[in-house]
């Protein structure tokens, strides 16, 4: 058995995983979806880019897990592959779901000078996205107005704040899952750290948020890991 941490991306709560926690639990693993500072239920308790690693690591700690699988999608792969890196022997594996990776001395934001240029508009908060921004990712009209409905306003601070790493990310054992067509490679930062064979590549062909369009599927994928 192993403990599935799994970390929801930019704007997204725990609620995010409730379609893929059944299928986890099924097979006999925990499985402990959280909430990050300042998101979802935990709206209004300040959030930095530290604040969601301790979220991460406390978590582990309160739980007393071990043969922990890390789960981190889209922005969450910042804090986790930080967190990943504190856990020690606590860890099993950690599994970048279509995700950014963090960069010692590099903030999710500092690629996108638009994201800062929304915090400044919008009182230090990354604003829910519309329904367009979901369009062509494999979502039904439904899923699409759930996530709407449910996203909240994404603490600004986490998003400009700069990764903290005391290595090198090539020393965790990890898995990079692509959510992308066929064809689609993934950014040359990822790529690296594949070609050197630490990190292995699993691609599914899906949108970005595979677990609403695809979450058997993705169970699957992460059931495979905790398999290894």
């Amino acid at each position: 058995m192993v403990n599935f941490i799994l970390v929801p991306g930019a704007r997204l709560g725990s609620w995010a995983w409730d379609d893929v926690v059944p299928h986890l639990r099924a097979a006999g693993h925990g499985v402990h979806p959280l909430t990050l500072s300042g998101l979802a239920e935990k709206q209004g308790i300040p959030a930095g880019q530290q604040t969601h690693v301790r979220d991460i690591v406390d978590e582990v700690v309160r739980l007393d897990l071990r043969e922990v699988v890390l789960v981190g999608h889209s922005y969450a792969g910042i804090p986790v592959g930080q967190a990943a890196q504190q856990l020690g022997d606590r860890l099993a594996h950690t599994v970048f779901l279509d995700s950014s990776i963090p960069a010692d001395g590099e903030s999710f934001a500092g690629p996108y000078p638009a994201i800062e240029a929304s915090l400044a508009r919008n009182d230090g908060f990354w604003p829910p996205a519309p329904a367009s921004h979901y369009a062509g990712h494999d979502l039904t009209e439904r899923q699409i107005a759930r996530i709407v409905a449910d996203t909240t306003p994404h603490p600004g601070r986490t998003l400009t704040e700069p990764a903290v790493l005391s290595g090198p990310l090539s020393d965790l054992k990890a898995t990079y899952v692509l959510c992308a067509p066929p064809g689609e490679e993934p950014d040359d930062d990822v790529a690296e750290l594949v070609t050197d064979g630490r990190w292995r590549l699993v691609r599914m062909g899906t949108g970005h948020w595979p677990m609403f369009s695809r979450p058997r599927e993705l169970a699957r994928v992460l059931l495979d890991v905790a398999g290894e």
